[in-house]
């Protein structure tokens, strides 16, 4: 994208700008996603549905997969046509993606950086509907999401018991700055960059991660005081 000079991207729709940068600087596949429409009472998605479950945080279509592009004139004309669509990024090819609710993951991420963990980039998200609490979004390398159970087996953890979720092939993140939650918006908490262009691998990230979730849900047990034959 060419800019003028001192004057950088100005006067571009913040979502075109930062959806180009993800194809152009990360090769992350992009697809556009519903967006809030405002009016009497709270934002409506686009969708039109009015107990849309996942308002302005959705495709718009059951094709986004096929369509996800990582160039960037693709890009660039989906949101010069539609400056609101949320951004969409699919999870099980660039990256796949350990979700967390935030507290946990602050929790982590704080242990991890103590630890001299590597870390990718992070994502906070609004809460979505029927789930309290905002989300931690911990991207890692390809591959976790059939692999999560039996890693938090080895830890002593049966998966039902934390809230902690592995998202791959066929789901999506929303990157930021999309706004999905009335006037809530997804945010970087930690953003791209050079220094964590290189994702970790989900093992590495595991234990912290499922320590933190079974501290923050009084429910969860460790696999081993779970009486015999409870899974």
């Amino acid at each position: 994208m060419e800019n003028t000079p001192g004057a950088p991207e100005q006067g571009l729709p913040p979502l075109l700008i930062e959806a180009v940068r993800y194809a152009e600087d990360r090769h992350w596949e992009v697809a556009p996603g519903t967006w809030l429409i405002d009016g009497d009472g709270p934002a409506r998605c686009s969708c039109g549905d009015q107990q849309c479950e996942l308002p302005g945080a959705h495709p718009t279509g059951t094709d986004w997969r096929r369509r996800a592009s990582a160039g960037p004139g693709v890009v660039r004309k989906w949101w010069t046509e539609n400056p609101e669509a949320s951004i969409l990024l699919p999870t099980g090819r660039s990256f796949d993606v350990l979700d967390v609710p935030e507290v946990a993951g602050c929790l982590a991420l704080a242990r991890m950086e103590r630890m001299g963990l590597q870390l990718g980039p992070v994502v906070a998200v609004p809460a979505a509907a029927g789930r309290a609490g905002r989300r931690l979004h911990f991207l890692v390398l390809p591959g976790v999401l059939s692999k999560l159970p039996e890693m938090l087996r080895k830890l002593g953890w049966t998966p039902d018991r934390l809230d902690l979720v592995a998202r791959g092939e066929g789901d999506w993140i929303v990157a930021p700055p999309s706004r999905v939650g009335g006037y809530s918006f997804a945010q970087w908490a930690r953003p791209p960059s050079a220094i964590n262009r290189w994702l970790p691998d989900a093992a590495e990230l595991i234990s912290p991660l499922a320590y933190a979730c079974g501290r923050e849900a009084p429910s969860a047990r460790p696999a081993q005081s779970q009486p015999a034959g409870v899974r």
